[in-house]
């Protein structure tokens, strides 16, 4: 359904992503796990068309993403839905506005239909009640939910989802795994997703993608990735501090570095 290859994105002379080739299935949970700084959240930029990549190619279907224009770009925007870190929910609109806007944007649907639309989404997340409440009014997670509630609103072929459980106690992190289970097999719907949460992704995804120094260091299920041989992937998949992966970003030698400078 998408597929990357050969994407280069350098800032100035750091290159953080050099040579990234992957593919998304149709219907399919990918999860993307990846350093601090590896270039996850530079790569999911491009997928989305929010950034453009040096060079390479990103084709969702028979399109070419990385050709088109910004406003060429919109058809492709409509079939997608992000599901951003924080939740980036409007705290001047209700919940049940929040989710209403892209449907208002985007179509020529009256008030009825639109509202009947909010309800079906909210369910969709276990927050029907939670309508004409502000974002303020409501707890992390089940922002976090709303937000996802109006990733869903244009019905999306594929929703991409930024650490969609960073900050959220285990129980909600497991809340908010399901529901990305439950829309993947329910509604059919494709998911990529960035984060941290190694077990979490080792229970639902189909795929895993592994980002190290600007390129794919592995992919596969699960348990192809569990059973790795490479240190770096299980430094990765066990979180040590201790393996390949140093702690320490520079290269220059300490002593010298104190003394010269």
């Amino acid at each position: 359904m998408i597929s990357v290859r050969d994407i280069k994105k350098y800032y100035g002379s750091h290159k953080v992503l050099n040579g990234v080739s992957l593919r998304v299935e149709q219907k399919k949970i990918t999860y993307i796990f990846g350093t601090s700084g590896g270039g996850k959240s530079t790569l999911l930029k491009i997928l989305i068309g929010a950034l453009r990549p040096d060079s390479g190619e990103v084709r969702f279907g028979d399109t070419v993403l990385t050709t088109l224009a910004d406003r060429e770009l919109d058809p492709f925007r409509k079939r997608i839905g992000m599901l951003f870190q924080h939740g980036a929910l409007l705290n001047s609109m209700t919940v049940g506005e929040n989710i209403a806007l892209p449907i208002r944007e985007h179509t020529t649907l009256d008030d009825t239909i639109i509202k009947i639309m909010v309800k079906m989404k909210l369910d969709l997340v276990g927050l029907r009640d939670f309508e004409d409440l502000f974002p303020g009014q409501i707890s992390g997670g089940m922002q976090k939910r709303v937000a996802l509630a109006r990733a869903l609103a244009l019905d999306p072929e594929v929703v991409f989802f930024d650490e969609p459980t960073s900050g959220l106690d285990p129980i909600v992190a497991s809340v908010i795994t399901k529901l990305i289970a439950d829309l993947n097999r329910l509604l059919g719907i494709t998911c990529v997703v960035v984060t941290h949460a190694v077990e979490e992704a080792m229970k639902i995804a189909d795929k895993i993608v592994i980002l190290y120094m600007g390129k794919v260091l592995a992919e596969g299920t699960p348990q192809e990735i569990r059973g790795s041989a490479d240190p770096i992937v299980q430094q990765f998949i066990t979180g040590s501090p201790d393996g390949p992966i140093s702690f320490h970003a520079t290269s220059k030698d300490y002593r010298e570095d104190l003394l010269v400078g």
